[in-house]
């Protein structure tokens, strides 16, 4: 089985930066998106960015320009730059992998990791 492991997740001032990371262990050929989503108390869990097996991205709008989604194939990883980082930030992310649907910030979900806590102070 396919298993999703994040890492990265720490505690920033208002304007500063996080890198967040998900490796995927096992065969993932049959996942053709895969991405970030966030979830902060109190709030539905909401897609960050996604990434399609050709590279393709989508960002939720309040993080366009500031968060850059990447994969590196070697390794077999995601990775989430975080820039200009604010308070509404603040969230658990977790890395997703979806099998059907449209590699979208609607994309159906089949997988997910365990989360990693991203937190940002004024």
């Amino acid at each position: 089985q396919v298993e999703l492991v994040e890492s990265g997740g720490d505690s920033v001032q208002s304007g500063g930066s996080l890198s967040v990371s998900c490796t995927a262990s096992g065969n993932t050929d049959n996942y053709f998106c895969m991405g970030w989503f966030r979830q902060a108390p109190g709030k539905e869990r909401e897609a960050v960015a996604v990434i399609a097996r050709n590279g393709w991205t989508n960002y939720e709008d309040s993080v366009e320009g500031r968060f850059t989604l990447s994969q590196d194939k070697v390794k077999n990883t995601l990775h989430l730059q975080m820039n200009n980082l604010k308070p509404e930030d603040t969230a658990m992310y977790y890395c997703a992998a979806g099998i059907s649907g449209t590699c979208s910030l609607r994309a159906r979900i089949s997988l997910w990791g365990q989360g990693t806590q991203g937190t940002v102070s004024s």
